[in-house]
């Protein structure tokens, strides 16, 4: 099968290099963990326990009753030490259960593994592990996993794709993960099938990593329904609309979603997890990630514990070189720049990219010149000019009206755009006042 090319995109240096041939190891087991109850798309959970507790790990300590959330479990075992808001990478304070290791990292008797194989399983049951095990998007956005495998009866889903395309530059855990337990990505990749009761399984990977394609294409090789698809390597490749478009063709309508033609989408770190949730009982407590950056001393990619302290992290990579002057979460595209080191790594946290000053580039704001280079790259086929004026004076009426809800804030307006104008940020803002008007 042959990916099409999507309208629009860029080709950022990719600096892959550095990272993607380290294998994921195991982070040190952190002395204090800060798990906050607010790290996926939808409600917030409640805290399960109370300060003096004592937890062990994999034990729920967090949830709601509300559909469109997922439960958050204890990554290490030891005592609560305190329940309050603490330091979020989004910029808010979240309220956030405070653990102090025990030294034993010793598992609760809640985890163990169900007893049966996905055949013997029907499609709740699988669903309903995936819940339980507090499984979310693992590529940034952190949607809870069992919702996206609940599509509504009259949506007719006939292919899953997994997300393999990782496009941001610098990260390459999702790499790591396809060459290290491919048997696991394809695992979570049939049981998810299931649930859906579909029988077309797509595992897209950008060509810029051959090794993972041809990983992933000898685990294939073993199902009759599943195949991977080398991708071309642009960003943003693996925003769940483009991927869509190159594989199957298919374009998801204004304010619709991939469901509303056909499909589903997951990322290859989400189906590693349901493996793990599957066969061996384990809720979401850790994740893979990459650290990097020309300011980081030491790069690599990490198995790291949920609710770790960034500055820790980078310390276990031994620290910043001396003209590191900006840490962000995530990739340089989507990710979001940190004033400060004293937030935990989340189950959506993907990269800790460091920089240094040669590599940031500080311009001054001039007006648009109208060249139109942001419209050419938009793979969502926005005005990007025009929205960014809109965010930029507050015309929520104006932006709602040409659709900036439609913006996936994938950074390439920003990117190209020669008058130095933070198109992306403008319109985040605008789409934010556009969410709460519309919740009032």
């Amino acid at each position: 099968m042959k990916a099409k090319a999507f309208k629009g995109g860029v080709h950022p240096e990719g600096h892959k290099e550095v990272t993607q041939r380290l294998s994921i190891v195991g982070s040190k087991l952190p002395e204090r963990v800060v798990i906050p109850m607010q790290q996926h798309i939808g409600a917030p959970c409640e805290p399960l326990v109370e300060v003096g507790d004592e937890v062990k790990v994999g034990q729920k300590i967090g949830d709601t009753e509300a559909f469109v959330s997922a439960p958050i479990h204890a990554s290490i075992s030891g005592k609560v030490t305190a329940i309050e808001p603490y330091n979020h990478p989004t910029g808010a304070k979240v309220k956030s259960v405070i653990i102090e290791a025990d030294g034993n990292d010793e598992w609760s008797q809640e985890v163990k593994p169900p007893g049966k194989s996905v055949e013997e399983m029907e499609p709740k049951e699988i669903l309903n592990i995936i819940r339980e095990a507090g499984i979310v998007g693992m590529g940034g956005a952190a949607f809870p996993a069992h919702v996206k495998l609940s599509p509504p009866p009259e949506k007719m889903i006939d292919t899953l794709i997994l997300n393999g395309a990782e496009c941001e530059p610098h990260l390459t855990a999702d790499h790591r993960t396809m060459i290290e337990d491919p048997e696991g990505v394809v695992f979570g990749l049939k049981a998810m099938m299931k649930v859906l009761g579909v029988e077309n399984g797509i595992i897209g990977i950008e060509e810029n990593k051959p090794d993972a394609i041809k990983t992933m294409q000898e685990m294939a090789e073993k199902e009759s329904n599943i195949i991977v698809v080398p991708l071309p390597t642009m960003y943003p490749q693996g925003a769940e609309k483009m991927l869509i478009e190159a594989i199957n063709g298919r374009q998801v309508p204004s304010g619709g979603l991939p469901m509303d033609v056909g499909v589903v989408n997951q990322n290859v770190g989400t189906s590693r997890a349901i493996a793990q949730a599957i066969r061996e009982g384990k809720p979401l407590i850790e994740r893979p990630l990459t650290v990097t950056g020309a300011g980081i001393n030491t790069p690599a990619n990490l198995m790291v514990r949920v609710g770790t302290i960034v500055e820790e992290i980078i310390e276990q990579c031994n620290g910043m070189r001396d003209d590191a002057c900006k840490v962000i979460i995530g990739g340089p595209m989507m990710g979001m720049a940190q004033p400060e080191l004293d937030i935990p790594a989340l189950k959506g946290t993907s990269g800790i990219l460091v920089l240094t000053e040669s590599e940031i580039s500080y311009s001054e704001i001039n007006s648009c010149i109208r060249c139109a280079k942001c419209v050419d790259v938009c793979p969502i086929n926005l005005i990007p000019s025009f929205l960014g004026r809109a965010g930029e004076k507050g015309q929520v009426e104006v932006a709602e009206e040409y659709h900036a809800l439609d913006c996936i804030e994938c950074g390439c307006c920003t990117y190209v755009c020669p008058a130095s104008r933070p198109l992306t940020q403008w319109i985040k803002i605008i789409k934010a006042e556009i969410m709460a008007q519309k919740k009032q």
